[in-house]
């Protein structure tokens, strides 16, 4: 199920983001990028609307995940709907 990133209390929001990037396995290249930017940029995109939130109900987690995998995993058309 996709959550509008918009229905979430900032503070939801916030502790979503700081937790997806700093999770294993997350790579931002050779340069080091602090939490506060990489939280920034995630927020950015969200705004933009090139990655969205999808719940998963089966496991109760929530991913944040580019317009093109929700598009392969069937949760999103090619024309954004």
């Amino acid at each position: 199920m996709l959550i509008p990133h918009q229905r979430l209390s900032r503070e939801a929001l916030q502790n979503l983001v700081e937790e997806f990037v700093t999770r294993d396995g997350t790579d931002y290249g050779s340069e080091e990028v602090s939490l506060e930017r990489k939280t920034r940029q995630v927020l950015e995109l969200l705004q933009r609307g090139e990655v969205a939130i999808l719940f998963d109900e089966a496991n109760g987690g929530c991913n944040i995940l580019s317009r093109q995998q929700l598009i392969q995993l069937g949760h999103l058309s090619r024309d954004g709907e």
